[in-house]
């Protein structure tokens, strides 16, 4: 018997040519609308779907292989007689194979200025009934979904033990395929309607590559990003130099555009192991640096640096003498990329600087379940700060909190990061206790510490912390408030003449 496909295709990369090669197979040949034409122009032998159906398209094309001609060539099971002959009594043929690609949901939501009836009229209804129906029936149907599977297709049709195998994978892929696509059409409906965390959580990513391992070598690893492409995000970031991103440096390099992020003059961020071990900010970039790499000029080795502005010779200057896994910045000067590329392995990351601050959602997988959170991108808003010490910041001062503030939000709690000049001097990170964390990073920073700020992501639980920062020579402190030994704390500065500032906000960070 003379086997039949059913060809209907939004992306006619290379369909030509596979329906000539399924021809030559002898198979007949059935399509629709803008495919039957490329096909019938192309000088194929294509019969109509509604020649099959003996009905016409109807609603506008929303209607046209929903019929049970179709559906009950593609969903009988050949090996039970009473389907053989229900598809006989009813004069209905099977279909071997549905060669289908959906409308362009994706890419109608990604335009620009697009309304919701034009994104509404591009989800597809006939495509992924198709899909899923010849997914189901794989032991007798051939279902293809993705161009680049067509010569695979063609070269396992004649190989009986293959055949099998490969309908199964690619039926897998179907409803990989048809699950990503419902993905954003939930995700579209979810966010019109405002339902922020709905009674199921469901989310899809696109591969981008297959990682050589994850944090350790014994771990297997991908990196996945938003299918809908998120301006100013290291998935949308252009490789110009450099071996292929590894599993840390995909995590250090986010955690360095987050902090990155928060600064609109100058800046240089220097990350390990996604904390922060210098950020400085500057009148040049060049400047923005050298403050960046003095704070803490030993963890910089082998680190990430990323930069708000391009970066110049000068600046490619002086990266080059240091050992950096990664550099990102939103462009890179002629001979900055020159001097830096004679390095084999730095990558050399071009991201634009993202204008949109639109809120997401953090996702963290735990064991049988994940968490999410709104991210951590509530504004600052001064007027709502307080100082409730009898000495105020000096001008100098409040300067310096704020940049602190900006910094100690992205390192690991608990944290403490000390700052001087639009420089941080000393980070804690991570720690069990918070005056561990301001030791830490007293003790980092030296003799920089005096007439230093520091910022705590959380508030003091006991006046230890104020006490270390005094010791230091720290003269103003910044730090949410809120303990129940808040006034200890304050108490405890007066006694010092040291400033200290309630933002009313915490910035944990696990």
């Amino acid at each position: 018997m003379t086997k039949r496909a059913l060809i209907s295709v939004s992306d006619k990369t290379n369909i030509v040519s596979f329906a000539e090669g399924l021809a030559e197979l002898d198979y007949d040949i059935i399509s629709t609308g803008g495919t039957l034409k490329v096909l019938t122009e192309a000088g194929l032998d294509v019969k109509a779907v509604e020649e099959v159906t003996d009905f016409p398209e109807i609603l506008d094309g929303r209607v046209k292989t929903l019929h049970p001609f179709i559906h009950g060539g593609l969903l009988a099971n050949h090996n039970l007689t009473e389907h053989r002959a229900e598809l006989e009594s009813h004069q209905i043929k099977p279909i071997d194979m549905v060669v289908v690609n959906l409308y362009p949901f994706k890419q109608t939501l990604d335009q620009p200025n697009v309304t919701d009836g034009e994104i509404i009229e591009n989800i597809d209804i006939g495509g992924p009934t198709m899909l899923r129906a010849a997914a189901k029936n794989f032991e007798h149907v051939t279902v293809v979904v993705d161009p680049e599977d067509y010569q695979d297709v063609l070269s396992t049709l004649t190989d009986k033990e293959e055949l099998l195998s490969m309908r199964q994978k690619l039926a897998a892929k179907v409803f990989r395929h048809t699950a990503h696509y419902d993905a954003l059409i939930a995700g579209f409906f979810t966010e019109q309607t405002n339902d922020s965390y709905p009674e199921t959580y469901t989310i899809t990513y696109e591969k981008v590559q297959t990682l050589r391992y994850g944090e350790n070598p014994h771990q297997k690893a991908a990196f996945y990003k938003d299918a809908r492409n998120v301006a100013g995000s290291l998935a949308t970031s252009k490789q110009l130099h450099g071996k292929e991103l590894s599993y840390n440096n995909i995590q250090d390099a986010n955690s360095a555009l987050e902090i990155l992020s928060e600064y609109d003059e100058p800046t240089a961020v220097a990350v390990k192991h996604m904390n922060p071990c210098g950020i400085g900010s500057g009148q040049t970039i060049e400047a923005a640096f050298q403050k960046a790499f003095d704070a803490d000029p030993v963890s910089i080795f082998g680190g990430i640096i990323s930069v708000n502005r391009e970066v110049t010779g000068e600046l490619a200057e002086k990266l080059s003498n240091i050992f950096l896994e990664i550099v990102i910045a939103p462009g890179f000067a002629d001979d900055a990329f020159t001097i830096l590329t004679k390095k084999k392995n730095i990558r050399l990351l071009e991201l634009e600087e993202a204008e949109d601050r639109s809120p997401y959602q953090k996702i963290t997988s735990v064991k049988g379940g994940m968490l999410v959170q709104d991210a951590d991108q509530a504004d600052i808003v001064m007027d709502e700060w307080s100082s409730p010490t009898k000495r105020q910041p000096t001008e100098q001062e409040w300067n310096d909190l704020l940049f602190a503030w900006k910094a100690v939000k992205h390192v690991k709690s608990n944290a403490i990061v000390l700052a001087k000049d639009e420089q941080t001097i000393g980070v804690g990170a991570g720690q069990m206790n918070r005056v561990g964390a301001a030791n830490i990073a007293i003790e980092q920073a030296g003799k920089k510490t005096q007439s230093a700020v520091m910022a705590s992501d959380a508030f003091f639980p006991m006046p230890d912390t104020v006490e270390a920062a005094a010791k230091a020579g720290i003269t103003a402190i910044i730090q949410p408030g809120g303990s129940k030994r808040d006034q200890d704390s304050i108490d405890k500065c007066d006694e010092y003449g040291i400033a200290m500032v309630f933002t009313g906000m915490r910035h944990f960070k696990h």
